[in-house]
């Protein structure tokens, strides 16, 4: 009787290892959900690619059968389906990310993706509301604008005087309040933290928002409810359910945002970020150091805030354009 051959143990699918990866990103590095679920759209969408190519062209199943040409393969298709370089550069960032953590882990011995070159994009600079325009729409926040004023205000203040990002906003606990010191601790990408300082500006909207929230929690008519989340939601959402902290979403954010700066005569395409670049180019302006910048922004390289370079150049050059006898 012939002895039976050995049953071979197959490499785990490429799904697999995406849903690995993503916990690791979660589990380890903190990832946001945005993040998460931009990174698992992006290898996804490749995954499916891989294994429709690899059936038409005798390519193996496994992700150590990939290589560089098949990458670029599939930007070739995402360009064919008309999504533009920007796009392309995000799916292929997702790609490389994955394929480094790949080969860390010993899936792969080769990371193809690091063959790749990024696609070229063209550089545009983010519209910058003016130091004037900022104050207007900021000081202006009313109930024709905002379902809830004291809140709202305390927002715009707070992505505009601290310059934090949408997502460290929503994430702040009561807490991250240091009065005594005049500062906030913020959880950023990576849940690396730093301190950022309140203005009084801030601090004195915070704490108007600070006592409306208060009443409104003891007017739920639900004893003993609380929430650790700094900003709420304006009917509470959620509060009542295990665990639920009625904690504001970044989408509503960015709904609260760009409804007060359109009605106050700013372009529609104003969002968190937007007051974020406009703290960062008004310190410059102002006569900031830059790598005191990057502090307070919490970047992490500091060519990404020399950015804010770039576009106050850009604001010089269009003045001396604009003015200067030579330049005509």
């Amino acid at each position: 009787m012939s002895a039976t051959a050995p049953t071979a143990i197959s490499s785990p699918s490429m799904a697999a290892l995406v849903d690995d990866y993503l916990r690791m990103l979660t589990n380890e590095r903190g990832a946001s959900t945005h993040t998460l679920r931009a990174y698992h759209r992006e290898l996804q969408n490749f995954a499916t690619w891989m294994r429709e190519f690899g059936d038409h062209n005798g390519h193996g199943p496994g992700v150590e059968a990939i290589e560089h040409t098949d990458i670029r393969a599939y930007l070739s298709t995402l360009y064919e389906r008309g999504l533009s370089k920007a796009s392309a550069a995000r799916a292929l960032a997702a790609i490389r990310s994955w394929f480094k953590w790949l080969a860390r882990t010993g899936h792969i011995e080769q990371n193809a993706a690091s063959l790749v070159s990024t696609p070229r994009l063209p550089k545009h600079l983010p519209r910058v509301p003016s130091i004037e325009q900022m104050n207007r729409v900021v000081d202006s926040v009313r109930d024709d604008a905002a379902s809830w004023p004291a809140r709202d205000r305390a927002i715009l203040e707070m992505l505009y005087g601290c310059g934090i990002r949408n997502a460290e906003l929503v994430g702040l606990n009561l807490e991250d309040i240091h009065w005594a010191n005049e500062a906030i601790l913020v959880r950023g990408k990576g849940q690396k933290q730093r301190y950022v300082p309140l203005g009084d500006v801030a601090a004195t909207a915070l704490r108007a928002y600070l006592a409306e929230r208060s009443a409104r929690l003891a007017a739920n008519g639900q004893k003993g409810l609380a929430t650790p989340a700094l900003f709420v939601n304006l009917r509470l959402r959620g509060l009542s359910k295990a665990g639920g902290q009625a904690r504001l979403t970044t989408r509503s954010v960015g709904r609260i945002v760009k409804r007060i700066a359109i009605l106050r005569g700013l372009s529609s395409d104003v969002h968190p970020h937007t007051l974020r670049h406009a703290f960062g180019t008004h310190l410059l302006e102002e006569g900031a150091d830059l790598r005191a910048i990057q502090e307070l922004l919490g970047h992490e390289r500091l060519s990404t805030t020399q950015r804010y370079t770039q576009l106050t150049t850009a604001q010089l050059t269009q003045v001396y354009d604009r003015t200067h006898p030579r330049a005509k």
